[in-house]
């Protein structure tokens, strides 16, 4: 695989293609805690060990040029041979990796989704978006005066921890929910998120659209809270309503106003059907409603990204840096300020409009697009459970090691497919038949061919993957009982969670108040952020 010969591209050649707003898919295909030590602003991780199953979705034009780095493992060549075999014709590896960057005159960024994080504090930077420090939001919602917060995480997120009597509104609802969440233009509005990017953004958007509230980010999110000594709820279940229509319409006005003022396109349904047959540019169709939503109706085609979740991590849906992306909601709110702010970002963003219920036709969650395999002999769980019983299998699972940690088959050994170039045969136990595995399966069927060229022996793939396992009643065991190697494949980050080290919070804040100085030595970003407000209560 990895005969195929390879191509350098150089880090003038990027930058140059950045700047001239063409289309770039620059690809780190290390594990995602190694590419959170560093990578340029516009990299995007996709890990070799995910290739296949992402790189259709994230990079969806065939003819995109994509350039793979690596850090010196020797995954970008591997990674280039499996993109040309999958049809990709412009790829290229990173002219001496990430020093050929930095050689270049461009930036490193630490932890994740940097470009959406970076905008944030360009936002705050411009805009002077106001914002209180813990102490006084608690003093505030301990004062009698009429107060609600607001929690612009995911719902999962918010249920691990939240500030005291908060409600989950996920960002690009905000504008759409707030008027039935604050009726009375006299109570103070409190946005939080986990550190600062989404309060950021959160509490702009209301400004942007019109609200006539006080409107406040809390200070460095549920961290700020944390490191000033306050207590947090966990497990809390309070969630937005359904919108009334009065404030839907007043929502979809002020939401218009903003998207027309930063250059968001319109399309027909006729027209981005027409859009839709070119090929000589990448597209990303999303619909930025909540889940159940979409899952009730959508557009064919368009794939579910809530679009807060679409702002905050843009380089992992829309992967290809100068590409169009195109939102559809059924309101008019959440599509347009959403694309409001990746207009802000720099993409070429656009808002399909004029839909009627019939055009959401296609039902049920989004479904990424893999790369066809051959059959592959599969095993039923009860049949494996008979086999590992009497010995001689080993048993792989390639899902993620926080859910082989939370639970997993009894004896199966945790590996990342990287691994597998790496270290080749030494990499996997010694046994007479392996059965690979991982959520659904999905992913371990692309390890089948590799292990059986390494090892001489049988691969079968567990049908169902580890959710049939569990569905059919048999046993699981939990904790690091057979890692293979490092848990490498999630970066930790430091505002997840209830057991962060202070030091490691104040850290990461420091690193976010940085990140304006690194924009500007880097220069490629194209951010633009609006300067005054454009909707009318």
């Amino acid at each position: 695989m990895t005969d195929t010969p390879l191509h350098f591209r150089r880090a003038a050649e990027i930058r140059s293609a950045l700047l001239q707003h063409q289309e770039v898919a620059l690809i780190d295909v290390r594990e995602e805690a190694y590419y959170a030590t560093g990578h340029p602003l516009f990299a995007v991780n996709i890990p070799l060990s995910k290739l296949e199953i992402e790189i259709l979705n994230r990079v969806p034009r065939l003819a995109t040029p994509v350039t793979i780095y690596d850090g010196g493992e020797g995954l970008a060549a591997v990674a280039a041979a499996r993109l040309s075999a999958l049809g990709y014709a412009d790829v290229a590896l990173l002219e001496n990796n990430l020093a050929g960057w930095q050689a270049g005159g461009g930036e490193l960024f630490i932890d994740v989704n940097s470009p959406s994080k970076a905008f944030g504090e360009l936002v705050e930077s411009r805009r002077h978006t106001p914002s209180l420090p813990a102490e006084e939001v608690n003093a505030l919602l301990h004062s009698g005066s009429p107060v609600v917060v607001l929690d612009s995480r995911r719902f999962d997120e918010y249920q691990t921890m939240s500030i005291p009597g908060g409600i989950s509104v996920p960002g690009a609802e905000l504008v759409l929910r707030v008027r039935d969440l604050a009726p009375s233009a006299e109570t103070t509005i409190v946005v939080n998120c986990a550190g600062r990017t989404r309060s950021i953004i959160g509490t702009q958007s209301l400004i942007n659209a019109g609200i006539d509230n006080p409107v406040y980010a809390l200070r460095n999110g549920t961290i700020g809270w944390t490191l000033a000594g306050l207590k947090l709820d966990h497990g809390q279940t309070r969630r937005f309503s359904k919108v009334s229509e009065n404030a839907k319409i007043q929502a979809a006005k002020g939401a218009r106003k903003v998207a027309d003022s930063v250059g968001v396109k319109r399309l027909s349904g006729t027209q981005l059907s027409q859009w839709q047959q070119q090929e000589t540019r990448t597209r990303y169709l999303f619909d930025v409603r909540d889940a159940e939503e979409y899952a009730g109706g959508h557009l064919p085609g368009a794939r579910h990204v809530p679009g807060g979740q679409l702002v905050q991590e843009t380089d992992h849906y829309a992967s290809v840096r100068g590409a169009q992306v195109i939102l559809v909601d059924d309101d008019g709110v959440r599509a347009n300020m959403s694309a409001s702010w990746l207009a802000q970002m720099g993409w070429d963003v656009a808002v399909v409009d004029g839909l009627s219920a019939g055009d959401f036709s296609a039902t049920g969650a989004w479904s990424p697009t893999i790369p066809a395999l051959p059959h592959q002999e599969e095993v039923e769980p009860a049949v494996l459970a008979t086999w590992l019983d009497q010995g001689g299998t080993q048993l792989l699972d390639f899902t993620t090691s926080a859910n082989y940690v939370n639970g997993h088959i009894p004896g199966a050994a945790w590996l990342q497919r990287a691994l597998l170039t790496q270290k080749g045969k030494e990499a996997i136990p010694a046994a007479q038949r392996y059965v690979v595995t991982c959520g659904s399966s999905m992913l371990a069927r692309f390890a089948v061919q590799q292990i059986s060229e390494l090892t001489g022996r049988p691969v079968v793939v567990l049908k169902g993957g580890n959710t049939a396992w569990k569905a059919a009643g048999l046993p699981v065991e939990q904790g690091e009982t057979r890692l293979l190697q490092p848990r490498d494949d999630r970066y930790r980050r430091p505002y997840e969670g209830t057991d962060n080290a202070p030091e490691a919070m104040q850290a990461y804040l420091d690193w976010e108040f940085g990140l304006i100085a690194q924009l500007d030595r880097d220069g490629t970003h194209g951010f633009h952020v609006l300067t005054e407000n454009v909707a009318g209560a």
